[in-house]
């Protein structure tokens, strides 16, 4: 490791470009795509508002201030509000993915945003600008050196969320080129997430993306007031990389090289199911399967390719991933959410109940469900499904998904996500009045003063 620092690091050239942004002069494409983040993420907030994990979050955070928690009375800070807003909106697992990472940034970067502007900033323009920013280097962060943070045993969305936020909050309270840079700094001492909730199905992935969200407010007030952070915080020899990719090497032109001339925010997936991204493509084949006529009982053994990338999270250990524990490994499950597609239809919100995880049909056909590594596979810059079912009477029928539906090849429309919205709203125990008024407010805040007061209920 050499020990030669350089004269302008890979912050303080992203700090510059972050800055150089004007406030309004965002592509239409991309000012689009986060008014379609801010939709997504705050209907799911509602859907969630009432799970358990939504008012541990709530009951344990000691933080009493006046900002919105999305859906309940009671207010926050403003990190406190996106700690259990973030937590909410990642917590089903219905949140946007970004193909080429695989990170969550609306779950992190829009309740930052929003907690920091309504506490300090409410100025809707500015709100747009810092959630587009944070988006952008959340995304492009998660590029520098492919699969290594997960490879490693750590969760992208939270080590990269929490430096996404703090860019996000920065360029929101129109933090200068230095203050930036120090918030970055600052913020990948405050990164962390380890993946072993998938052992038994914790709930710590969930609070991931609220915790980076409270590390980025955190970190740029902090900043803004003078505190200094490393600005060799990416390529340093004890940098962001070296801590949880397990290297310093990466392709940092990856991030700031056309930042801000190209923006990757624009290609952000909507999930149709509310689970694991990468298993989504393999519920759309069973599903066609399913609708060829072919019954589960007629199938003898079904064998899917799949990334070896995906392996680890998504597949092994196979008898757990054929009969998960309980609701929530069972998001990170393919068997079980393949086999659910086939029997059920489709995999919505109710899929992950005890009474569903333990229905007979479903993982009857889970335990036919097994898998082989496809070396060519293009993950993470591209979800694919495969399915290939031998029957009973020896024929073996194949079906595959070259894409992620709702991803770049086939984005949801404003109306797909303006009706999941609807939905997630349903399912939080709001009615058509309040599902409707807060669809009006989500329309023009980026052109206001941020109020989010009609949220706290």
């Amino acid at each position: 490791m050499s020990s030669e620092l350089p004269k302008t690091s890979v912050a303080e050239t992203l700090a510059a470009k972050i800055v150089a942004l004007k406030p309004g002069g965002l592509p239409v494409a991309t000012a689009r795509k986060c008014e379609d983040l801010l939709t997504d993420v705050v209907g799911l907030c509602v859907t969630a508002r009432n799970e358990v994990y939504v008012r541990s979050s709530l009951a344990g955070w000691d933080d009493d201030g006046p900002c919105t928690v999305i859906g309940h009375k009671r207010t926050l800070t403003a990190a406190g509000a996106a700690f259990v807003n973030g937590t909410a909106a990642h917590g089903e697992d219905f949140d946007d993915t970004f193909e080429g990472g695989p990170v969550h940034a609306g779950a992190v970067v829009v309740p930052a945003v929003l907690a920091a502007c309504e506490r300090h900033n409410p100025d809707g323009r500015m709100a747009l600008a810092g959630i587009a920013v944070g988006s952008e280097v959340l995304c492009r962060l998660s590029t520098v050196a492919p699969k290594a943070v997960h490879r490693a045993g750590f969760h992208p969305t939270a080590i990269f969320g929490a430096i996404g936020a703090a860019a996000g909050v920065g360029a929101a309270l129109g933090l200068d080129a230095r203050q930036i840079v120090d918030a970055l700094g600052i913020a990948g001492s405050m990164a962390g997430g380890i993946i072993e909730y998938l052992a038994e199905g914790a709930w710590t992935k969930r609070l991931h993306a609220g915790w980076a969200a409270q590390s980025g407010i955190r970190a740029a007030l902090l900043a803004r007031q003078g505190f200094v952070g490393p600005r060799t915080v990416f390529e340093g020899v004890h940098g962001l990389f070296h801590g949880f990719a397990h290297t310093a090497k990466g392709d940092y032109d990856a991030l700031t090289g056309d930042f801000g001339s190209r923006w990757v925010t624009d290609t952000l997936a909507f999930k149709p199911y509310p689970c694991g991204t990468m298993a989504q493509p393999y519920i759309d084949c069973a599903r066609r399967l399913a609708a060829r006529g072919i019954k589960a009982e007629d199938i003898s053994e079904i064998v899917c390719e799949v990334a070896e990338g995906t392996v680890h999270r998504l597949w092994d250990p196979l008898a757990d991933k054929q009969r998960p524990r309980n609701g929530y490994a069972a998001k990170f499950a393919t068997p079980y959410l393949l086999a659910t597609g086939f029997v059920k239809g489709g995999v919505g919100l109710g899929a992950f109940t005890e009474k569903a995880i333990r229905d007979a049909a479903v993982l009857a056909l889970a335990a036919k469900v097994k898998f082989v590594v496809d070396p060519d596979n293009p993950y993470p810059n591209n979800y694919t499904g495969h399915i290939r079912a031998t029957l009973k009477d020896g024929s073996v029928v194949e079906e595959r998904q070259p894409y992620l539906r709702g991803g770049a090849r086939e984005p949801l429309t404003r109306q797909d996500v303006t009706d999941k919205f609807a939905l997630n709203a349903q399912h939080g125990g709001w009615d058509k009045a309040q599902s409707d008024g807060a669809l009006k407010l989500l329309a023009g805040l980026y052109h206001g003063k941020i109020d989010l007061s009609s949220l706290r209920k």
